[in-house]
């Protein structure tokens, strides 16, 4: 590892801190702020977030080497860690440690934008059912139903196996369009008792059509439960993103994303662990601050703490 790319590092590591301590000191002086970082784990999940987040932005500084490039494939095949090569090389000669750093990009955007699809889908088909109810909600919640009742992977699955390869923006539009079941409900369920609230009868009496009413009175009273579901379905995007491209349909190589790094190093799990080893590793940890954070957030959003 080169000095500009230990320098990179320290500075992604410092920006995470920082943010970290700029939220907690404006969002402490709230008692939803104190809920959220009341969380043992809400601190630590959002520094990790901002650091990966600050590397992917980075790459190009942060990584000494070129992901795709095959360094030298006759002395530097499955090289263990060093100074030089911090995480080791892989099966190709490319340095580990270069290739985690450019797939936090291609994992982390596949994520963000994917759960962002599925939330934003989610959102509006659960509100249209249970804001217009009759045959509108019988409709929606029975396919609801039935994307509830099919395994998601196998639509995946199936789905990528009559495309052939998918690019990146059909696999963020896949994985999105397949996940925002369960969203839909839960906005549905918040959507049918404020449809009932003064303030949306209000707005009808004033001449407010359906539109309106929905995007402005009761789409930001469900924004909390939406705000969760988000951060949540981010750490399941990024283990469903895995999945698929170990199992070669995802993300295609020579462009590197965590499941595939895994894919490639699974032959020499034996001789060269650390292949797999750090992928899997830095999937993991994004997931469970992922989760810690929704966690949080959730806690820190729930109404029904607001006398606690």
């Amino acid at each position: 590892m080169n000095l500009r790319s230990v320098i990179a590092v320290l500075i992604a590591l410092g920006l995470a801190l920082a943010v970290v301590g700029w939220v907690r000191g404006r969002a402490g002086r709230t008692v939803a702020g104190a809920r959220f970082f009341g969380h043992p784990f809400a601190g630590p999940g959002l520094g990790v977030l901002t650091f990966f987040a600050a590397m992917a932005l980075g790459a190009p500084f942060v990584a000494p080497f070129d992901p795709a490039a095959q360094l030298d494939i006759v002395r530097l095949v499955n090289q263990p860690p060093s100074w030089t090569h911090v995480l080791g090389t892989d099966a190709l000669s490319r340095d580990v440690w270069s290739r985690i750093v450019y797939g936090s990009r291609v994992s982390l955007s596949i994520g963000a934008l994917a759960a962002l699809l599925a939330v934003s889908a989610g959102a509006t088909i659960g509100a249209v059912a249970g804001y217009f109810r009759r045959w509108a909600d019988a409709v929606l919640m029975r396919l609801v139903d039935v994307g509830l009742a099919l395994p998601r992977i196998f639509l995946l699955i199936m789905i990528a196996g009559l495309w052939g390869q998918l690019p990146v923006p059909a696999l963020i539009a896949l994985i999105g369009l397949t996940g925002w079941f369960g969203t839909s409900r839960l906005v549905r369920a918040e959507v049918l008792s404020l449809r009932e609230r003064a303030f949306v009868d209000a707005a009808r009496a004033v001449g407010a059509g359906p539109g309106r009413v929905i995007l402005r009175h009761v789409l930001p009273n469900v924004a909390a439960p939406i705000i969760v579901s988000a951060a949540l379905g981010v750490g399941n995007v990024l283990l469903l993103e895995a999945g698929i491209s170990f199992l070669g349909i995802g993300v295609q190589p020579p462009r590197p994303s965590w499941g595939r790094m895994i894919a490639d190093g699974t032959e020499w799990l034996a001789t060269a662990p650390w292949a797999s080893l750090w992928p899997g590793l830095a999937i993991a940890i994004v997931v469970m601050s992922f989760n810690a954070v929704g966690d949080a957030l959730r806690d820190a959003l729930d109404p029904r703490r607001e006398t606690t």
